[in-house]
């Protein structure tokens, strides 16, 4: 229901409408105290680029954060990460993320991120907390998943990644509306990345390309047609975009169950939605999630984000001069 009031497909919009005003008034003051400096916020030694939205639900932020952060490895740039933990739960914060680290203590989103690109990631639900444990350490530059709407900790670089077939759905505040800002503060961004549909104009296309499947239990690697008799799951922002993925690649599941995102799952849970044959096939988001007690027959399938060569070298050229700006004055 929430999503038919938020594409603005139901009048019912209009009961939340005192909500949202109420949360637009809330957000815009927090945001203009930084900026009248009646409110403080830190600025890091090294240069933060923060990567985020202005809608609630799944938009293909943790996919670029990850191509980012291996992106700027690539022109050897020593790269942390920092994130809020949403869906962890820590003995102390901050919590620098470590191999043996579960995503009952630091979410879903750092851990995958810190297994796919081997990057010191820290997280804490304050940032400048998170920011300050990895410096520690030679750092060049920071990445930031999430946090667009936490102006406390200043940044050198803001990139939007907006879905580009939801768009902004009626484009009102949230509860009544899927925004947590307008779309209007787009305009004050350096980059707006769009996650497939028709980018506007100035805005970088993404689309996200599909890996081979992989089983959670034995590391083995099949085309993802391969795969037959499959019920597919989904804990993640928006399920339906995993799913139409499936589709596109030939992949015909029998069943497609969507979780609430950063959903913790149980084993008896999801070992219930198969018999027999049937291979459960799930994300990579899921999947860190479930190594620990995955089955034979459970998959996930790996995506990474896409971006055309000239606009990605214009991105990438802008965040690895900051870097070597900050150097420079050290």
């Amino acid at each position: 229901m929430i999503e038919k009031i938020w594409a603005g497909r139901s009048p019912l919009y209009l009961l939340l409408l005192p909500l949202s005003w109420l949360y637009g008034a809330v957000s815009s003051l927090i945001r203009l105290s930084y900026q009248w400096g009646w409110r403080k916020s830190w600025r890091a030694p090294v240069p933060v680029v923060v990567v985020g939205n202005l809608t609630a639900g799944g938009n293909g932020k943790t996919p670029v954060v990850i191509w980012l952060v291996e992106q700027l490895q690539q022109r050897g740039l020593r790269v942390g990460v920092v994130s809020r933990g949403y869906g962890g739960k820590a003995e102390q914060y901050p919590l620098r993320v470590t191999p043996e680290t579960s995503t009952r203590q630091a979410g879903d989103e750092p851990v995958l991120i810190f297994q796919r690109t081997g990057a010191p990631v820290a997280v804490a639900p304050v940032r400048r907390d998170a920011v300050q444990a990895l410096l520690s350490e030679p750092v060049d530059i920071i990445v930031t998943d999430d946090g667009l709407q936490h102006y406390a900790l200043q940044r050198d670089a803001e990139i939007v990644v907006v879905d580009g077939v939801r768009r902004f759905g009626n484009g009102w505040w949230l509860p009544a509306g899927p925004m947590r800002e307008r779309a209007g503060r787009l305009k004050h961004v350096d980059a707006v990345i769009t996650n497939g549909g028709q980018p506007a104009s100035g805005e970088i296309a993404m689309t996200l390309q599909a890996g081979h499947a992989v089983n959670l239990l034995t590391g083995e690697h099949r085309s993802p047609e391969q795969l037959k008799s499959v019920v597919a799951v989904a804990g993640i922002g928006h399920p339906p975009r995993f799913f139409a993925t499936l589709e596109a690649l030939g992949v015909r599941p029998h069943h497609c169950v969507a979780f609430a995102d950063h959903q913790n799952y149980q084993p008896e849970q999801l070992a219930a939605l198969t018999t027999g044959d049937e291979l459960l096939l799930m994300t990579e988001k899921d999947a860190v999630k479930c190594r620990a007690f995955a089955q034979e027959n459970w998959w996930y399938l790996p995506v990474n984000a896409d971006i055309p060569a000239a606009q990605a070298e214009k991105l990438l050229t802008l965040l690895s001069g900051l870097a070597a700006t900050s150097s420079g004055k050290k």
